[in-house]
């Protein structure tokens, strides 16, 4: 099964560690969100890529879901001993990474080919694309101002309430090449259980992209990332309250409707499934929460059989 999944960060990529453990790992395409990404002492961030990257070689820290096992931080350190911005937290050997997708962009590559030199350093065998070479900058508009995802997320902790929500430069960006194609080419379609706001959001406001997955001869089927009214990881639940949305998974069931054929929700979340149906996927449920890698093979196992169902 030729696979295409719209991704995040943390939350997608232990998905996606478990469908690359059941399916031969170069049917896989993942569509990255690059919304989240960020200009930090110089250098061009990319987190939602790198973890992605990181989980599916192995190398990621599991404990806090980004960065590289037992990496240090000591350039941080001494950055900080210069007065300089310490608060987002890059490892030494996360450094080189960004260090290297820089120098690339500097000499004309595109973020794509960055990202495709970078996973095969890795030997990563998924295909990885962002979902746009060009610049999509997220931010997040609270009570004291309007700031950069990043920003809220990780300085300022995600306080306040958030009043809306600015993708800026996205209507004037392209899918970046093979990203249409792929979805195109694709038998099976998977919304990874991210934020529908802030990580998915980027990557189907691209024009282009949500018509193309809403026009794709495959079926397209989303995981919830909202379990008994509760995000698993980040500000999902926040963010739906404060756009107004409902905190469940129906909520998120809605925004999706008009892309999915299919729908998995928690077995805690089991009571939404009629709801979820009369909107217009067809629902499964089964354990989303992800703690174990046998929880995550065991999902992904879920998804592939779902969207067989679907194609059948």
């Amino acid at each position: 099964m030729k696979l295409v999944a719209l991704a995040g960060g943390v939350g997608a990529s232990k998905l996606l560690l478990g469908l690359a453990k059941v399916l031969d790992p170069a049917e896989l395409t993942i569509i990255a969100n690059t919304g989240d990404d960020i200009e930090l002492h110089g250098l061009h961030v990319s987190p939602d890529l790198d973890i992605i990257t990181y989980t599916l070689a192995g190398a990621v820290d599991e404990r806090q879901g980004w960065g590289i096992a037992g990496d240090s931080f000591h350039t941080l350190q001494a950055l900080g001993r210069y007065g300089r911005e310490t608060w987002f937290n890059l490892g030494d050997r996360d450094l080189a990474t960004h260090l290297h997708r820089t120098a690339l962009l500097r000499a004309g590559r595109s973020l794509a080919e960055a990202a495709e030199a970078i996973r095969r350093a890795w030997g990563v065998a998924a295909r990885i694309l962002p979902a746009t070479n060009d610049r999509v900058e997220s931010r997040v508009v609270t009570d004291g101002g309007t700031v950069h995802f990043q920003e809220y997320l990780v300085r300022d902790r995600g306080a306040g309430a958030v009043r809306g929500i600015v993708l800026a430069g996205l209507e004037g960006a392209r899918p970046a090449p093979g990203v249409l194609e792929a979805i195109a080419d694709a038998d099976g379609i998977v919304v990874c259980p991210s934020n529908p706001i802030i990580s998915i959001g980027p990557i189907l406001g691209v024009p282009g992209v949500r018509e193309a997955v809403r026009a794709a001869r495959a079926p397209a089927l989303a995981v919830s990332p909202v379990v008994a009214g509760a995000s698993l990881k980040g500000p999902t639940d926040k963010m739906l309250a404060g756009l107004g949305h409902d905190v469940s998974a129906l909520g998120v069931g809605r925004l999706y409707a008009d892309i999915l054929d299919g729908f998995i929700l928690d077995r805690q979340d089991a009571a939404h499934r009629p709801a979820i149906e009369a909107v217009g996927p067809r629902a499964w449920t089964a354990q989303t929460v992800m703690q174990t890698l046998e929880d995550k093979i065991a999902l992904a196992n879920v998804v592939l059989s779902a969207l067989e169902e679907l194609r059948g």
